[in-house]
């Protein structure tokens, strides 16, 4: 077996579970065979028994390994169930972007040109109240995932109900539930993009400019963006 490489001091169960996760996968063990013992483990990974137990613990849990008394720790699946469902989850991200799109770029076209002063505040009130949500390096609060979402989704309504359109409106207002939940979606997964702020502030100040043509094109891109972030990741574990 290929040596273990050392697990890190930072979050060396998270390290140590990626790590027996990438030889699982990638079929060091197949599928029937014991695992090396948690002494061993520990001594190849240059950690503490019990941060080997709770790292097979987790895998256990996931549905690849299993553990038999007084035998040992079986491997029982070399897929893994949890990258399975972030596919899934990226899956449905990038078709609730898709539509996103479709709704979000005539919005902004048609709110260039009929958008009124209060719609362009309530924009305005949406970015300043998600910029609270950051910490310091400009990424959201892990734990304010959610209010951090909200006022994100906030913007884009008003963005929408800025084209004073009562269909698309209507039409939003049904889908943004789905909107606020691919949102959080992607903020917990470490591997999707950052929603980039000068993006939206492009996008408000080309409504602003009542040009439809720079605001339909800021709304394409900026949506555009994160959709072709989640089609690589998707294609890369496809």
């Amino acid at each position: 077996m290929a040596a273990l490489r050392a697990a890190g001091r930072q979050s060396l169960v998270d390290t140590v579970v990626e790590q027996l996760r990438t030889q699982v996968t990638a079929g060091e063990w197949p599928v029937g065979e014991r695992i090396p013992t948690e002494h061993a483990l520990a001594e190849q990974l240059g950690v503490g028994r019990n941060t080997v137990r709770e790292a097979v613990r987790v895998l256990v849990h996931a549905g690849m390994l299993r553990s038999r008394q007084g035998e040992g720790t079986f491997v029982v699946s070399s897929a893994d169930p949890a990258e399975i469902m972030r596919g899934l989850r990226r899956a449905g991200v990038r078709d609730v972007l898709e539509l996103r799109i479709a709704l979000e770029a005539e919005a902004a076209r048609l709110a260039a040109l009929r958008h009124e002063p209060a719609d362009l505040e309530r924009m305005s009130r949406a970015l300043a109240a998600q910029a609270a949500f950051e910490d310091a390096e400009g990424q959201p609060d892990s734990g304010s995932l959610e209010l951090y979402a909200d006022h994100d989704v906030e913007f884009h309504r008003a963005v929408v109900e800025a084209a004073h359109n009562a269909a698309i409106t209507a039409t939003y207002a049904w889908f943004s539930s789905s909107v606020r939940e691919a949102l959080i979606t992607a903020l917990g997964d470490r591997d999707m993009p950052r929603i980039v702020h000068g993006d939206h502030h492009a996008l408000m100040n080309a409504i602003a400019s009542g040009d439809p043509e720079a605001a339909e094109r800021a709304a394409r891109e900026l949506l555009d963006r994160p959709r072709q972030a989640v089609e690589a990741l998707l294609a890369e574990n496809g």
